[in-house]
């Protein structure tokens, strides 16, 4: 029986028409878990046609290089990294292969660059839980010159309307508010939907989901507008900076798609990782099971995040104030937006 993932209560609320896709008529034998794989791939994967034009893959030309390379007397760990490796040239963090003794992911979109972030210097920042407060998984704060500040670590749990309106009633005097989104690695993406809420005062289209309609490389439903809806109590009207880096992932990687086009909204940090398919699981016939990007997303333009959402403003945590305990985004965050407020207050 197939597993169900966490994103598949997303999956539901969006009208997908399915959570689970089967391999049946394989049988477990090496070359038929090898076929089985490379065929539920090739007919319910969502981005061949946008990676062939980013990078040239052709899923074909794997399943010939892959092929010669299963033979029937290896063992299942030997057979599991080719199977993983043949995963890998997707070039997709969604992409998992899961048996009770490993599972493998893809991590080059953030293993290859900069991390950007450290808890240990953050909680210097933060200070000791008396001086944050912390609801749905978010601490907030008020720092240094009247800056609001909300570390939103995952999306994992449920945002509700009590939870944005008492910590936008603790910051509203805030001048300006800092969302921190670094190395968020996703969740529900009705959390990030409920959290961009806080900035719009009416349902608005922030991005696009297709699904698959059929088993060819192009064959998808019509685009369908995914909105955001206002935060029923207190909202956010004034500068803001989103803090990113190559960690901020699938439904975090969302919600900077939702924000980033709202003008009052600046992104600082390092490009986000992507990973903006929804993704659905199946199982091989060995009992494996597979999960994979299914249903892609895009922003209000129609352009893919798939590969990642630059920022306005780049920064890296350079390594002279990671020794000191100093976080250079957060730093520049705070600057940026306390010299936004002066500039308003001179006009």
């Amino acid at each position: 029986m197939c597993r169900l993932l966490h994103i598949i209560s997303v999956i539901v609320l969006l009208v997908l028409p399915m959570s689970c896709i089967s391999s049946d008529g394989f049988e477990d034998t090496r070359r038929d878990n090898f076929e089985a794989l490379w065929n539920v791939i090739d007919r319910h994967y969502c981005f061949f046609s946008y990676k062939k034009q980013a990078y040239g893959l052709d899923w074909d030309e794997v399943y010939r290089r892959y092929s010669p390379q299963v033979e029937e007397k290896m063992s299942d760990e030997a057979l599991f990294q080719v199977l993983s490796r043949m995963t890998y040239e997707l070039r997709d963090g969604h992409v998992n292969l899961a048996y009770a003794g490993n599972t493998s992911y893809y991590t080059q979109w953030y293993d290859a660059f900069p991390e950007n972030f450290n808890d240990s210097i953050l909680r210097r920042y933060l200070g000791s839980s008396d001086d944050y407060r912390t609801t749905a998984g978010m601490k907030y704060k008020v720092m240094a010159n009247n800056i609001g500040y909300i570390r939103c670590p995952s999306f994992e749990n449920s945002i509700g309307d009590g939870n944005l309106h008492y910590m936008m009633e603790y910051l509203a005097t805030c001048d300006g508010l800092i969302i921190d989104v670094r190395n968020n690695g996703g969740g529900m993406l009705t959390s990030a939907q409920a959290l961009a809420g806080i900035f719009v005062n009416e349902s608005t289209v922030m991005g696009f989901m297709s699904h698959k309609t059929g088993p060819g490389h192009e064959d998808f439903s019509a685009p369908q507008p995914i909105r955001v809806s206002p935060a029923s109590g207190l909202r956010w009207q004034k500068p803001t900076v989103i803090l990113t880096n190559r960690r901020t992932y699938s439904a975090a990687n969302a919600f900077v798609m939702f924000v980033k086009s709202l003008e009052s909204v600046t992104l600082i940090g390092d490009r986000t990782g992507g990973g903006s398919g929804m993704p659905f699981s199946s199982e091989l016939p060995r009992g494996w099971s597979v999960r994979f990007s299914a249903c892609p997303m895009t922003d209000i333009t129609g352009e893919h995040t798939e590969f990642g959402i630059d920022p306005d403003i780049n920064v890296d945590i350079s390594s002279e104030d990671y020794n000191r305990g100093i976080d250079t985004i957060l730093e520049t965050a705070l600057q940026y937006l306390a010299e936004k407020c002066r500039t308003a207050d001179g006009q």
